[in-house]
């Protein structure tokens, strides 16, 4: 079952500033969420977040040194921020 992959506006504008081939390789690691956002493979870095209590599951997904968060809901990924991993996790 394919998932649909929706980015937040300003997950659009970080990537508008990005060089091509980063803004490249992070949308083709984005598209790998339309087939499972919930479970890690060989080449894909997905991790639960914790701490999250109270609001919706969170997940985190690794793509080099860009973090993707983003959260799953019926058949919709929700990417909500994306960052260096030099930034953290606020």
């Amino acid at each position: 079952m394919p998932y649909e992959v929706k980015l937040h506006r300003e997950v659009v504008k970080t990537l508008s500033k990005m060089k091509t081939d980063i803004r490249s390789r992070i949308i083709r690691g984005l598209h790998v969420l339309q087939d499972d956002p919930f479970h890690a493979r060989t080449i894909v870095d997905i991790l639960r977040l914790t701490g999250t209590r109270g609001r919706e599951d969170l997940f985190r997904l690794r793509i080099g040194d860009y973090r993707a968060i983003y959260a799953v809901q019926d058949e919709v990924v929700y990417v909500t921020d994306l960052f260096h991993r030099g930034k953290g996790y606020d």
